[in-house]
Parts: structure tokens; sequence; C-alpha cells
């Protein structure tokens, strides 16, 4: 009974093993996009707002994603590509709202007031949800068919595990670098105490880093998955498009390949989600001159 046991287990943790490499590039923008959540706030406040969202990134993946995933996959998969198809396009319009706010236009009446804690939380947790189904799906595929409903289900449970631990782990360390340095900065040893000051000057510069890395991440993940599901549900052009741009470069590399179809991806994202903006933009003009 043990020996069996032990073996179920060994092919869940393989399987996942094998699974979640495929899911890397995502899990890297998850960890990009979510310092930019925590952002303003006091830093006394900074690690339980990451525990809060990463149990709510639990959640999303234990109680809606997986369920939902493993239903749809069973008796509805047509469901699904449509599903990703408006989380796609979600993702574009955040990370183009973010741009224009770069150039100064406000979405918002209050902008200029603070967010509070449960908005910022509640932000970061439903763009995780996004990011967090395209990880569990991408896994999903990855995963044996032939592999058994409950292993499969394990398999499930164990990346988004360690996923949430890697992503929110990372997030943590992050916020909390800048405490860091004022710590060195009070160490005995003057080459020491340089060394916490670079390191608390540089984390401004750094946020704005991550910022900008999270918002191209947010259009590129965004911008795949509606290139990807357009081509699963009623068009193929972009996709077309873009699996010819890649045979053209294919001899140049894996590495060049995957940095075209991210531009490619990216610069699609921004145009789809400007789009979006423009229209959301628009209807809140015309509510406002109604009301």
């Amino acid at each position: 009974m043990s020996v069996g046991l032990l073996a179920v287990v060994d092919d869940i943790l393989s399987a996942a093993l094998k699974a979640s490499a495929k899911t890397a590039g995502v899990v890297i923008d998850d960890a990009a996009v979510t310092p930019q959540y925590v952002q303003g706030i006091a830093p006394a406040r900074e690690l339980p707002v990451v525990g809060r969202i990463a149990l709510g990134s639990l959640f999303n993946k234990f109680v809606i994603i997986i369920p939902l995933a493993l239903l749809l996959s069973a008796f509805a998969p047509g469901v699904l590509p449509w599903l990703l198809l408006i989380g796609g396009t979600y993702l574009c319009f955040e990370g183009a709202e973010k741009v224009t706010e770069w150039f100064g236009t406000h979405h918002d009446s209050d902008a200029e007031a603070p967010t509070t804690e449960p908005k910022l939380v509640f932000g970061a947790i439903r763009t995780d949800l996004i990011l967090s189904t395209e990880i569990m799906l991408i896994a999903l595929a990855g995963l044996d068919p032939d592999l058994g409903f409950w292993p499969t289900v394990g398999a499930l449970l164990v990346i988004g595990l360690v996923m949430t631990i890697a992503v929110y782990g990372a997030v943590a360390l992050l916020v909390k670098i800048d405490d860091i340095g004022l710590q060195m900065m009070k160490h005995p040893s003057r080459s020491t105490r340089r060394a916490g000051a670079r390191v608390v000057r540089a984390m401004p510069t750094v946020f704005r880093v991550i910022g900008i890395i999270g918002t191209v991440a947010m259009l590129w993940v965004g911008g795949h998955l509606v290139v990807q599901n357009l081509a699963e549900t009623f068009w193929h052009g972009p996709y077309d498009l873009l699996h010819a741009v890649e045979h053209g470069i294919e001899a140049t590399g894996p590495v060049v390949t995957w940095i075209v179809d991210t531009a490619i991806s990216a610069v699609f994202g921004l145009a789809l989600g400007m789009v979006v903006v423009g229209i959301v933009l628009g209807v809140g003009r015309l509510r406002g001159r109604t009301h």
C-alpha cells in the first residue's frame, strides 16, 4: 500500500515538474506585475498586503481556476478559448491604461485620491486571476492525458502551490530590500553602510523598472492570449501573421524568435488595449454628459 502511494506521489511530482517548466514565462511576468500594486503602502503593511494577495492567488487557483478548468475541459472545452480571450483583452486594457497614465492621462475622476489597501489587494487579485488562469491552463495542457483524474488534480495543486510561493516569495523579497538596505546602513562596517545606502538609493529606480516590466508583461501576455485564442475561435489572421514571422526568423535561433514573438504580441496587445481604453473613455464621457 505504501509503495503504491509513493509511486502515485512520485508520478504527481514528476508530472508537476514537467508541466510547470512550460509556465516559467508567465510566472516571471506575474512576479513582475505584482510589485506595482504594493507601491505607496506604508512599509509596515507591505508584507501583510503581499500575504493577502498570495492568499487570494491560492483561492483563485484552488477554488476557481482548477475546478473550472477541469469541468470545462471535460464537458465544454470550446468555452475555454473564449474565457482566455476575454481575460487577455482585459490585460491589454490594463496595460494600455498604464501606458496612457505615463503620458498624463487620468482615467478616474478621483485619480488624485489615495487608493485604499482593499482596492489595491482586489486589483492585484483580479489581475492574478487572469495570469494564474494561463499558468494553470498551460500546466493542464502539459500534463499527460493518461495520468488519471486524481493524479492530474494533485499535479495541478502542487503546481499552483509552488508557483504561488515562488511568485509572492520573490515579491516579498523585492518590497523589503530597501528595509534590508536601511539595516545595512546601521552596521559598524563602513563598506556595509555604503552598500546599504546604494541599495536604498537604487530602489526607486528598481521599482520604476519593475513597473515598466510589469506593464509590458501585461501587454505581452494579454496580446499572446488574444492572438492564440482568436485563432481557436473565429479569426486566424493575427496568429498566421505571427507564425509566418516566426518561421521567417527561426534560423536566427530560439532567443531571437522568442524576443520577436514577445514584441509582436506586446504591440498587438497595446493596440487592442488602446482601442478598449478609447471605448471606455468615450463611454465615460457620454455618461458624464448624461448625468
